[in-house]
């Protein structure tokens, strides 16, 4: 009986909870009073055009029933837009416009009770929308078994950079896999795995209301792009090159394909000096070089540690000064920074770093770079802080067709 009572509590207790929040919830939604006064104009209207929008400043009126201010105005997709602002603040901001045209925006003051003012009629004239200037700075280059695309896009804005390709009708669709959804202000995708071939592509961008810009087509023809031949590689130790340790190491261990000590290279940082730590070799072939693959030498499962290059350069040249200064014999093919993917400090590597790093690095070269033969690597800083280098293995990339 006694357990029949204390259910019979507790459901009776739970109705009553729920009717209470229930009738909370009824009241809140009810309007506050019977007033249908309507509340008055903001006034001292100013106008800030931006790009693709307009920032709208005001003076609120003293209604003491005003809750917010309402902007209505078409936008560049044709479609009726609203837009509010508290009454603490005095501004209030439209956007999503296409165009540099003049347009009308409507502003009320709204009541508590919904209760809308007379109608403010305010002119706007965006500046050019963002999604605009970012499609008319794209720029498309062949590249090593695809394309690089390249973009501006300064005010940070959402956009989309839609990419078609041609389908089994011969007609044009959006592939989700090459087109660009991003807010960052240098804009870079690099599409790789593509035959050398030629391409043709339609691209477009849109913004996060839906506005298009007009369309390019362009056409690509990926450069062919093949390992080189490490059989060919050849060390060649120039004045100014630091020493490889006297343990076991070797520069030729390089490219040998096999991982682990003592099949590596590595530089002895008190014989080689405490300047940038240089490494040299002949490739035996003249060639375009796409990218240098690199693959750190780890201590233990540690691999953003000691000598594994931080900050470097690569540089290349078709015949080399033998006074080993790095002079106008030697291009510059890129800088580069190695990242540790999660941020921990210096001697700890999670199970991300360790998989990021042993599947090692790729590192792209500048497409204009002319043919070059032979490679030095320049540390210039390594995760101990000091300017030794050690690479487990490399592998260099390019194409020697003409």
């Amino acid at each position: 009986m006694k357990l029949q009572k204390i259910r019979l509590y507790l459901g009776f207790l739970t109705i009553l909870i729920c009717w209470m929040g229930c009738k909370e919830d009824l009241e809140f939604r009810q309007p506050h009073g019977d007033d249908a006064t309507k509340p008055d104009v903001v006034t001292n209207i100013q106008v800030e055009n931006r790009a693709g929008k307009a920032k709208i400043t005001y003076a609120l009126p003293k209604s003491p029933n005003m809750l917010y201010v309402k902007a209505v105005y078409k936008m560049g997709t044709g479609e009726l837009a609203e837009t509010k602002s508290s009454i603490f603040t005095d501004s209030i901001i439209v956007e999503g416009f296409a165009d540099t045209k003049e347009h009308e925006v409507t502003l009320y003051t709204v009541s508590r009770n919904e209760v809308l003012s007379d109608p403010v009629v305010v002119k706007v004239q965006p500046l050019e929308a963002s999604f605009r200037k970012v499609f008319n700075s794209i720029e498309i280059t062949n590249a090593f078994g695809g394309y690089n695309l390249t973009a501006d896009n300064p005010n940070r804005d959402d956009i989309s950079i839609i990419v078609m390709k041609r389908n089994a009708f011969n007609e044009f669709e959006r592939d989700n896999f090459k087109s660009v959804y991003t807010r960052t202000d240098e804009i870079i995708s690099k599409i790789r795995g593509l035959d050398t071939l030629e391409h043709e592509f339609a691209v477009y961008v849109r913004d996060r209301w839906g506005n298009p810009s007009d369309t390019l087509y362009t056409k690509v023809k990926p450069i062919f792009e093949e390992k080189l031949d490490p059989n060919n590689f050849r060390s060649y130790v120039l004045p100014g090159d630091a020493p490889q340790v006297t343990n076991g190491a070797a520069l030729e261990y390089a490219w040998d394909g096999r991982l682990g000590w003592p099949y590596t290279s590595f530089t002895h940082q008190i014989n080689g000096g405490d300047q940038p730590h240089m490494i040299t070799f002949d490739t035996g072939v003249l060639a375009k070089i796409s990218r240098v693959w690199i693959r750190p030498f780890p201590e233990g499962t540690r691999f953003y540690y000691l000598s594994t290059m931080k900050r470097f350069e690569i540089y290349g040249a078709t015949s080399p000064s033998l006074s080993g200064a790095l002079d106008d014999s030697w291009m510059l093919l890129g800088s580069y920074e190695v990242v540790k993917p999660s941020g921990l400090p210096y001697g700890t590597d999670n199970a991300e770093d360790q998989a990021t790093a042993g599947a090692g690095f790729n590192w792209e070269v500048d497409l204009n770079a002319p043919k070059v033969r032979y490679i030095r690597i320049r540390c210039l800083e390594n995760f101990a802080g000091g300017t030794a280098q050690s690479i487990n293995e490399l592998e260099v990339y390019g194409s020697t067709l003409e």
